[in-house]
């Protein structure tokens, strides 16, 4: 019996320690395994990331041919840095035919004029305001809050200065037409028609208006405008300008949204971070692990 014990007593001591030496070796084997895992994980992410750009770029391909198909000439891309905001050249080439309705003189009080400016610019036009005391409309020099005078009463009379033709609002002009701000720069590219095309009386060749064909004709020539600051009166640096002075006009609020949008972008980058660590370092091992209950008797 004592011997029996004996032996019982020293296989229970193997098994425990063969036990213990497999548990060690289980929990390396796993994590290796887990990290192994991770490995392959961000391959295939990486992968799949790798495809996804690569079926974005070619719907992003077929979708410019498709659209170069529907408006024609393809106009060129610029760098607009909209740094500033001039409208000397709207107010003297544009603001005959074209109106800004959504645009008031507050609005750029801080942006490009002080408040005295705005007030002395707003004084120079003249507002049909009313109905006064005695129901009648009356004039007045405009106001601050007073939007940018209409340059015609109606649509109809709009149409009828201009061959039937409207000219559109110019307030959201940059984001209401293709390929926005270089669409409408491009508008200046007035040509001479090329050989077998006929253009109807009234009208202008431009290949890059739908149908190349536009009622507008050619505003911007060089030295139409003269700049307060001694900047050479190009068409290119006119066309500029009022591009620029559209643009904003189109969205005030581009700047604050795009730090706005920056700092979002910096601040979910570094809890990516953050979160991309803490599971590198805690869930593969809870993912991985494997409970083994061994009775012992």
């Amino acid at each position: 019996m004592a011997g029996g014990r004996f032996v019982h007593k020293l296989l229970r001591r193997k098994l425990q320690s063969h036990f213990k030496v497999s548990m060690s070796l289980a929990q390396r084997f796993s994590k290796e395994s887990a990290i192994n895992a991770g490995s392959v994980s961000a391959l295939r992410a990486f992968a799949l990331l790798g495809a996804g750009v690569s079926g974005l770029l070619s719907f992003s391909t077929l979708s410019a041919s498709a659209d170069e198909a529907e408006h024609g000439l393809e106009c060129p891309s610029y760098p607009w840095p909209h740094k500033g905001i001039l409208t000397g050249v709207f107010q003297q080439a544009c603001a005959s035919c074209h109106s800004m309705s959504l645009v008031s003189f507050h609005d750029h009080v801080g942006v490009a004029y002080a408040k005295e400016e705005v007030k002395a610019m707003a004084a120079e036009i003249m507002v049909v305001d009313g109905p006064n005391n005695e129901g009648e409309m009356f004039t007045r020099p405009g106001k601050q809050s007073d939007q940018f005078p209409q340059s015609y009463a109606n649509e109809a009379a709009a149409r009828s200065a201009n061959g039937g033709a409207y000219p559109p609002d110019l307030s959201l002009i940059t984001k209401a037409r293709h390929n926005s701000q270089n669409y409408v720069f491009s508008l200046a590219g007035y040509r001479d028609p090329p050989a077998g095309v006929a253009i109807r009386e009234g009208l202008h060749y431009n290949p890059y208006f739908p149908g190349e064909a536009i009622a507008m004709p050619k505003m911007l020539n060089d030295g139409a405008v003269k700049y307060d600051d001694g900047t050479p009166s190009t068409e290119s640096q006119m066309g500029k300008d009022v591009l620029t002075f559209l643009s904003w006009a189109a969205e005030p609020e581009m700047e604050e949204r795009n730090l706005v949008g920056f700092k979002w972008i910096l601040v979910l980058s570094l809890a990516l971070l953050q979160a991309a660590n803490y599971r590198r370092l805690k869930w593969p091992v809870l993912k991985s692990r494997k409970l083994v209950l061994d009775v012992v008797k």
